[in-house]
């Protein structure tokens, strides 16, 4: 399998952090995003989207980490992504979409590239932006997690679908200042999470493309 992916992209980082829970040799190819590599040859005849990351695997081009991360659950059963009864498996999709498809779309790079350039909005105020739209779906977050049971990951006792998404996202957080104070349940998954290797090797430092 080949990974088209860049060091600091939350949805890139999702797919590592899977690959390295199930253990998955892959060749790791950076995109540099700063660069607009993902617009130009040849990544863009490639990808459809031009967006990161792309998973190269059984002689197809496979886009959007969720899909892959469920392709790779699919197709490598061990360790589990996703529960095996279908409430729990729903319960999990709905946290890792909470970030996903709430958070992570109103703040990823080309958003708030848009926000500068197009929109000429400063830079303290695009940091503002991010910080709102974190904070508020976190907040979510946490009362999502209030109302399942307890447990080591955001759900059950090992990783899920939804830590693959969480731990890039507090990563991000982190970066833009975001106040992650009042977060227990939310802080106590990230942390147990950050205690595996599996978690660790999927950091951007860890990446072959890492920049300081």
């Amino acid at each position: 399998m080949k990974l088209h992916n860049y060091f600091r992209s939350s949805a890139s980082f999702r797919v590592r952090i899977a690959l390295e829970l199930k253990g998955l040799a892959y060749d790791y190819v950076a995109v540099q995003l700063t660069r607009d590599e993902h617009r130009k040859a040849p990544y863009a005849a490639l990808s459809a989207d031009g967006l990161v990351p792309l998973l190269e695997a059984e002689g197809e081009n496979l886009s959007q980490s969720m899909a892959i991360i469920e392709y790779l659950d699919e197709t490598h059963p061990a360790p589990a992504l996703l529960p095996a009864d279908a409430l729990g498996r729903a319960k999990v999709r709905a946290l890792a979409q909470s970030i996903a498809c709430e958070i992570h779309p109103l703040n990823n790079l080309r958003v708030l590239r848009y926000l500068v350039r197009d929109l000429h909005v400063k830079d303290e105020e695009k940091n503002q932006w991010y910080r709102h739209w974190c904070r508020e779906g976190l907040e979510a977050f946490e009362r999502q997690l209030a109302r399942l049971p307890d447990s080591a990951y955001c759900y059950g006792n090992t990783p899920t679908l939804a830590d693959c998404c969480l731990v890039p996202q507090i990563y991000n957080a982190s970066r833009f200042d975001v106040s992650l104070d009042s977060l227990p349940l939310t802080m106590a998954a990230y942390h147990a999470c950050m205690a595996l290797p599996a978690f660790q090797k999927a950091q951007p430092s860890a990446c072959p493309d890492s920049q300081a």
